[in-house]
Parts: C-alpha cells; sequence; structure tokens
C-alpha cells in the first residue's frame, strides 16, 4: 500500500508547532519546531518541520553552522525554501546575534582577552566572510561604543588605519581593542593582522590612546595580540 503523507494540519493538535508553543511554551520546542514556525510550510513531500530538520541536519544541528548559510544556499539547497522564506531564516540568525550582543553591550567593563571574545563571539564567529571591529572604551576600561569599520572576504578584508584612529579620536576613547573574525578555522595572525596592530599602536600613541589587545576570533577560538606579549 502506498504511504499517506500527513500534511501539518492533520498532525494531533500537541504536535504542530504552533499550537504547541501556545500550550506548552516556547521551552518545549525543539529547534526543527522552532524553524518551521518561521518557514511556515514545508514541500510537497515534506512538512515544515520534516523541512527544518533537513535544514538543520546540513547545518550538523548546530545553530551556528546555520547562521552562515546564505539565502542563495538555503534556496538552491532545499525544496520548498523560496527568497521569502529564506530572508526569514537569514534574518531570524542575524536578530539572536544582535539580541546576544546587545545583552552583553550593557556597559561591560573589559578587563582581559576573555571578555573581548565574549562580546564579539556571538557577532562573529559564525560569519562567512572578515569582519574589523574596534571597541571604544572610557577611563574605566568599560564600553562606550563598538564600531564595524570594514567588511570583506574569507580570506581577509581592508584596514584602513586612519579610519580606526579617526573614530577614536572621534569618540574620545581612552582605550581600545580591536577584533576581527578568521572563517577559516585558523586563530592565527597573518603577517598583516601583526603589521596593523603595531601600526595602530604606535599611531594611538602619539594621541595618548591606550591598545589594550587585538583579538582573532574562529569559532569557539580565539588569539589574543596581549595575552601573547606583542602588545
Amino acid at each position: 500500500m502506498k504511504k499517506t503523507h500527513l500534511t501539518i494540519t492533520e498532525w494531533a493538535e500537541e504536535d504542530r508547532p504552533r499550537e504547541k508553543l501556545l500550550q506548552k511554551g516556547i521551552n518545549s520546542l525543539s529547534d526543527a519546531e522552532l524553524l518551521a514556525i518561521l518557514i511556515g510550510s514545508g514541500n510537497t513531500e515534506e512538512t515544515a518541520v520534516e523541512l527544518s530538520r533537513k535544514i538543520l541536519k546540513r547545518a550538523q544541528d548546530n545553530l551556528h553552522e546555520l547562521g552562515k548559510f546564505s539565502t542563495n544556499e538555503l534556496i538552491q539547497n532545499f525544496k520548498g525554501i523560496g527568497q521569502a522564506k529564506a530572508i526569514t531564516i537569514v534574518a531570524a540568525m542575524e536578530l539572536g546575534r544582535r539580541r546576544k550582543l546587545a545583552e552583553t553591550l550593557d556597559k561591560k567593563q573589559i578587563s582581559s582577552s576573555i571578555d573581548v571574545f565574549n562580546l564579539f563571539q556571538p557577532l562573529l564567529a559564525d560569519l562567512p566572510h572578515e569582519e574589523f571591529w574596534i571597541l571604544i572604551l572610557n577611563r574605566a576600561n568599560k564600553v562606550v561604543e563598538q564600531l564595524k569599520i570594514s567588511q570583506g572576504g574569507i580570506s581577509g578584508t581592508v584596514v584602513d588605519a586612519r579610519i580606526i584612529l579617526k573614530n577614536a579620536i572621534d569618540k574620545l576613547a581612552s582605550s581600545v581593542a580591536l577584533c576581527h573574525n578568521h572563517p577559516s578555522g585558523n586563530t592565527q595572525p597573518s603577517n598583516e593582522d601583526r603589521n596593523i596592530t603595531l601600526k595602530l599602536k604606535t599611531a594611538f600613541e602619539t594621541v595618548d590612546i591606550h591598545l589594550i589587545d587585538h583579538v582573532i576570533i574562529s569559532g569557539n577560538s580565539y588569539y589574543s595580540f596581549a595575552d601573547e606579549g606583542i602588545l
């Protein structure tokens, strides 16, 4: 006998993601069920939950990996995911990053490299491209502002020392920390990373701004110039 495929509306009410959320609360839902709520529907062969499980499996059941998917990757690899659904998923991942960042940014005091890592890891860890950021600190080493300086490709991004110096002066920084990511998975600094760090250290010293660290993030690991005694 041919197996009859049940649509999500034919499931028991307590098994439908939206109804389950209302009846049992948001914490009762799996990642796949939450994703299913976002995409709303599946395709002719899969319910939204089944399609969501397939998407998560491709992401190694890891939300950080899911956050690396572009809209084009989602559209091309999954039947039933069009532009609107792909944009919804990508937007949700970005909101998650920003929420995490907002929680940690509230006048946090920076006292070590792990503080810089904890601040930027949610924002940079799962990006498929490099971004370079500067952290503006006051006299108490508390965060005043963080600024994205540049964005590039998988192997690098252009960093203009003049722009970084201008931003630090304009924001009346007492000290600064630098941070960028390596999508490759290798946290070791390149020659360019070393050169720009030492160049900026010298430039900051001329205007009495202390460069406290430059942290390179890759996934859940990081490299600190300060910890390595380079600064």
